[in-house]
């Protein structure tokens, strides 16, 4: 088979990783991919904003199977032109991925189904907001409707902070273009919990747990960025909660969305708050999370192909993912100023030192091939994974691997894993 990923990230630098490994797969490409994904598969630029450029990508690979991994092809209608000519592509049409790509629309959608979630309001102007503001005690969740490359969710302590971020997101001085919508929640508390499973639209495969880490500084504090790390554990979930999340919350959502004549093919991502009233959800995906696909894929032992393919052709009830037990954990490292302001171009060191430690996989983020040399190009550069039979050893393997790799204002959390570090006997 001849695979094709969209995306350039450190999940397709994992997916490919993956992909590479199946048997039945002799090439990989991935478009427009980075310097790492670069030595996992052939890449091929592409204007991911472009549904045009996308598909002359397509048309020119003519590839067995298209995997996407980002959002925003997802929200362009991709997999909806390709199911139209009759390829292979693993991700939801457009109307599908609205449980991403619109929160209001995934709100309403869990209120209409019976999926337990935080209580909200879908406001449409500033004055509506403020009226909402005076119903929610505080903490109060303030959500951009739109993607926002997880960076528009804003958890306010006080009504002149949450004043101020309702203004911030109508105006576009928060996230650059004005919402029209946003949703207001109130705050839940827990453990947060990401829970993945790929679908075929009827049925659903569940993968390992994770638990990502937003903030960007240690301690769970500072601003909410695209993911500093995430970890894997067996111990995260317990037999009987997986089956009653996907039995309250996976499978109600798959037949909703069916009975709305919006089957859903593809990875469904939940975001679950561990509440004292029950798993809630946070927020849903409609793609592989990052980091926490880098954690999870470096458990998998079965054929992640014949998992795609299968959903792909709707017999999903009939393969099976098998997992190696223990633990992985992903440790990203970060430019300099990273959620704000960076600089990139800087060259990277100590690549091949941090992969020959045991256990350990690097997946490049935010990086590019130079006068042949890969220097940084994003604001998360790297994800330093590795796979070891305790949370502690993995992560004290990703630690010694990144000791090894500098590049001008590398930074990196020091304390992933800490709940649950903090949880062990």
């Amino acid at each position: 088979m001849k695979v094709l990923v969209i995306g350039s990230g450190g999940r397709e630098h994992a997916l490919c990783w993956a992909i590479a490994r199946s048997p039945r797969v002799n090439e990989v490409v991935c478009a427009p991919g980075n310097g790492g994904i670069a030595q996992a598969a052939r890449c091929v630029p592409v204007d991911q904003r472009n549904l045009s450029d996308l598909l002359r990508v397509v048309s020119a690979e003519s590839p067995d199977l298209v995997v996407i991994g980002p959002e925003l092809p997802l929200s362009l209608g991709l997999a909806d032109e390709l199911q139209r000519r009759s390829i292979p592509v693993f991700g939801p049409t457009r109307a599908a991925a609205m449980l991403e790509t619109s929160k209001s629309f995934a709100k309403r959608f869990m209120q209409r189904h019976q999926i337990p979630t935080a209580h909200f309001a879908a406001c449409n102007s500033q004055e509506e907001a403020l009226a909402a503001l005076d119903l929610f005690h505080l903490p109060v969740v303030i959500k951009a409707d739109g993607l926002a490359a997880g960076k528009g969710v804003l958890i306010c302590e006080s009504k002149a902070e949450a004043r101020d971020a309702i203004a911030g997101l109508f105006s576009g001085k928060l996230l650059g273009a004005a919402e029209s919508t946003l949703v207001m929640e109130e705050f839940l508390t827990g453990d947060e919990l990401s829970f993945l499973v790929i679908c075929d639209g009827k049925h659903a495969s569940p993968l390992v747990p994770a638990q990502d880490h937003k903030r960007i500084g240690e301690g769970d504090t500072g601003l909410n960025t695209g993911g500093m790390g995430a970890y894997s554990t067996d111990a995260m979930l317990d037999p009987q909660m997986r089956d009653w999340i996907l039995h309250r919350i996976v499978y109600p959502t798959l037949d909703g969305m069916a009975a709305e004549d919006m089957p859903f093919c593809g990875v469904l991502y939940l975001g679950l708050m561990m509440t004292a009233r029950g798993p809630m959800v946070l927020e849903y995906n409609a793609r592989f999370g990052d980091p926490e696909t880098q954690a999870i894929l470096m458990r998998l032992e079965s054929d992640l192909v014949d998992a795609l393919q299968a959903a792909v052709e709707g017999r999903l009830s009939a393969a099976e993912l098998r997992w190696t037990p223990g633990a992985s954990a992903c440790v990203v490292a970060a430019s300099a100023g990273y959620p704000g302001s960076y600089k990139t171009g800087f060259p990277i060191t100590g690549l091949d030192q941090a992969a020959k430690v045991p256990g350990v996989q690097i997946f490049h983020a935010g990086t590019s091939l130079s006068n042949g040399e890969i220097v940084t190009s994003g604001g998360r550069v790297l994800g330093v994974t590795a796979v070891a039979t305790t949370l502690e050893d993995a992560l004290h393997q990703a630690y010694k691997a990144l000791a090894h790799i500098h590049f001008e204002g590398i930074t990196y959390r020091r304390d992933i894993g800490h709940r649950a570090l903090k949880q062990q006997p």
